[in-house]
């Protein structure tokens, strides 16, 4: 079975082939930094590699260069759409409605579409891939996985807020948690790495969209984000935890409304507000030539994490070990320095050499005295989903 995976970022889409149930990726690749002037599209087979830069205004432009490489008569891993049988797509965001995997209905699609509001930067995406994909693959299932569902495990007392309870009862507000297909496929490869049956794991996924779970024995008992994907940690673009009594201080006395605050919150805070750049490479190349801003920029965002690996110890009364994972904490060295100086305490201590070269098949970064693991795994969010339609598709 070749099922194509579309998983689309806020300002990326990643996409794999993949033939089931071998696992055999036929072909994968990235589109990105959408709505920038510098997009880069990258594509990859056994016997091609193609890397270009382009323009790419928005996801819809994205998916659709995603789908002519895929046809293209030189390189492409295809001869014709029918080839694809299913087409998987990551969603952010759905809320109680969705604990499972679920073939695309339009009721699924209007779902989508409701949750957008809470998911703004996600979900409207996510529902534009399955809309564009089923014109380009109309005889392929399509089957949305949701990210909400691993952290379905999260006690009630760690999901939720401490408003009336009629608030929970009868609109579902309460903490969700995303990056639920990361930090499942990442703190099961550290459970198996471990060998342990008992296991006490923090899974730090760290992108343009950052998250942290506190993982008990494989279920997620805690995570930083919430309700919706924009608290919690420092983001490309999202400002990550802040005073809810800013958000009145901005409409009542700085004269924004409510729309405004929503967009300088979720687009135009984080990194990028910080600093000027939303990508960490950026951020990093102007801290080394001096940059006060990212200097700053990079410090508060070490420090945020440090916090929450703080927190979920406490949550969970140990630790075994802490788990980098996504483009920034696979390939930023310096980021996972920062965040593990002066963590000797709490039992981390980060070999330097180690950390600068890691590779899948040494993924412990620690010393060896250090009396926590510190692994870093790349991440498969699209294996992952490849794995959850297969299964559905064969029930």
């Amino acid at each position: 079975m070749n099922i194509l995976i579309i998983n689309s970022g806020s300002s990326s889409i990643k996409f794999q082939l993949i033939a089931m149930p071998d696992e055999k990726v036929i072909c994968s690749g990235t589109v990105e930094r959408i709505g920038s002037e510098d997009s880069m599209l990258h594509y990859k087979t056994d016997t091609a590699a193609i890397r270009e830069k382009c323009t790419v205004p928005s996801h819809r432009e994205g998916l659709q260069k995603i789908a002519d490489i895929l046809l293209y008569p030189e390189n492409g891993a295809l001869k014709k759409s029918g080839e694809i049988d299913a087409v998987g797509h990551r969603v952010v965001h759905g809320g109680d409605s969705f604990a499972q995997t679920a073939m695309v209905t339009e009721a699924v699609k209007e779902k989508i579409n409701e949750f957008s509001a809470l998911a703004p930067l996600h979900n409207p995406h996510n529902l534009e891939g399955i809309l564009i994909t089923e014109q380009l693959f109309p005889k392929a299932k399509q089957i949305a996985v949701f990210d909400t569902a691993f952290h379905q495990t999260i006690p009630l007392k760690a999901r939720k807020y401490a408003i009336p309870n009629e608030f929970y009862d009868e609109h579902g507000i309460q903490s969700y948690g995303f990056h639920g297909t990361s930090h499942k496929y990442v703190s099961e490869k550290a459970i198996a790495y471990l060998k342990k049956e008992k296991s006490k794991i923090i899974t730090i996924h760290l992108g343009n969209g950052c998250s942290m779970t506190a993982v008990v024995d494989g279920k997620s008992v805690d995570h930083s984000l919430g309700f919706a994907p924009s608290n919690g940690l420092i983001m490309g673009s999202r400002s990550g935890d802040i005073d809810h009594s800013i958000i009145f201080h901005l409409a009542d006395n700085l004269g924004y409304t409510l729309d405004e605050v929503n967009t300088l919150l979720t687009k135009k805070s984080g990194m990028l507000g910080l600093t000027g750049f939303s990508d960490l490479r950026d951020i990093e190349a102007e801290a080394e030539k001096g940059n006060v801003a990212c200097q700053m920029a990079l410090g508060m965002n070490a420090y945020r994490i440090k916090k929450y690996i703080g927190a979920y110890i406490a949550a969970m009364n140990g630790l075994d070990a802490i788990v980098f994972t996504a483009g920034i904490g696979e390939n930023s060295s310096r980021m996972r320095k920062r965040i593990c100086a002066d963590m000797g305490y709490l039992g981390l201590q980060l070999d330097d050499l180690k950390n600068e070269t890691w590779s899948s098949s040494l993924p412990e970064i620690n010393t060896d005295t250090s009396k926590v693991k510190i692994l870093v795994m790349a991440t498969n969010e699209e294996l992952e989903i490849a794995k959850q339609v297969y299964q559905l598709q064969s029930r």
